[in-house]
């Protein structure tokens, strides 16, 4: 593997890349984010205002995959039995039959996922961490290609509940996006326009990528190099958000509680995932660092001071990165 000669899944992820840029545009951030988590077998956190394309991202991405999608309105009465199915009865046999519910399906959007109540957050929270369900006495797996893309609105915050630190963390990735450009925009329109009138980008080119592509991209990932020079600058950074104490004192008033071994290996997984999609078979500090915002800000849970002070968890990853010595 190479920057010039791609593997036959390198290829294959650049192609979808590129159709999914031509749709979702002024996002390439969450276009890139997204197939790291594909990547990297994790679930996505998107927080952004409405409009931005977070449902449409993922609906896009389903397209391009051999994978069935499902979209779940997260709503203050929903149940957990409308995620996970239920027992149902049938009379002629006199038995009850397991119903599947959304959960079932290998790409599922939790739109809006902190308007639902604690019960449905833990039904979430078994799949998302144990690919499976648990229904009365019996449990059932999940398909083998299974990602989660939560999305929640920053801007409304009446009828929502918080999501629990337990959930958080079990979230690869934590994607902040934002408004595009006025050149973004432009193209926004044009596209609306060209959608209106029925000229869509043509998909036919691009064939939906297996799903075996998928699992053998993932085998490519891991092999990815990393040298113990950058493997310990990782490990850094990550140990940093522990004891802030030893690289500054205003570091050490802004943290309460600093990242798990799990952002470690999520860390891990995303900057071989960065790298590979950029056609590399070796991980750069540029790759760590580019990734750590990302992993990390849904991690940390910051103390009264620096919130009082307006400091953010983005604030204090930019402060470790640039304390943190890279080798």
């Amino acid at each position: 593997m190479s920057e010039i000669s791609l593997s036959e899944p390198q290829q294959a992820l650049q192609r979808l890349k590129s159709i999914i840029n031509q749709q979702i545009i002024g996002q390439d951030a969450l276009v890139e984010r997204m197939l790291v988590a594909l990547l990297a077998d994790g679930h996505i956190l998107v927080e952004g205002a409405p409009g931005l394309a977070k449902t449409r991202a993922i609906n896009v991405l389903s397209q391009g995959i051999e994978a069935d999608f499902h979209r779940v309105q997260f709503t203050p009465d929903l149940l957990p039995s409308d995620l996970t199915g239920t027992d149902i009865y049938r009379p002629q046999q006199a038995t009850f039959e397991f119903q599947q519910g959304p959960l079932f399906h290998n790409l599922v959007l939790a739109d809006e996922i902190n308007r639902a109540p604690a019960k449905v957050q833990a039904a979430l929270l078994e799949a998302m961490a144990e690919r499976q369900i648990t229904v009365g006495s019996a449990t059932y797996p999940l398909p083998k290609l299974f990602m989660v893309m939560a999305t929640q609105n920053p801007l409304e915050q009446e009828g929502t509940y918080a999501l629990p630190e337990a959930q958080l963390d079990r979230f690869l990735l934590h994607i902040k996006i934002d408004y595009p450009n006025a050149e973004h925009e432009k193209q926004i329109l044009h596209l609306a326009r060209a959608e209106a009138r029925g000229e869509g980008v043509e998909q036919q080119s691009l064939q939906p990528i297996s799903q075996q592509c998928i699992f053998d991209a993932r085998q490519e990932v891991l092999a990815v190099y990393m040298s113990d020079e950058l493997e310990d600058y990782l490990l850094q950074l990550i140990l940093a958000t522990r004891t802030p104490e030893a690289y500054g004192d205003d570091l050490a008033g802004w943290l309460q509680y600093g990242a798990s071994p799990r952002a470690s290996i999520a860390l891990d997984r995303c900057a071989r995932a960065k790298a590979w999609l950029q056609g590399r078979d070796f991980v750069s500090p540029e790759d760590i660092q580019g990734m750590a915002y990302d992993v990390l800000r849904h991690r940390l849970i910051l103390s009264y001071e620096a919130e009082a002070e307006g400091i953010t968890s983005d604030r204090f990853i930019k402060e470790l990165i640039a304390r943190v010595a890279v080798p």
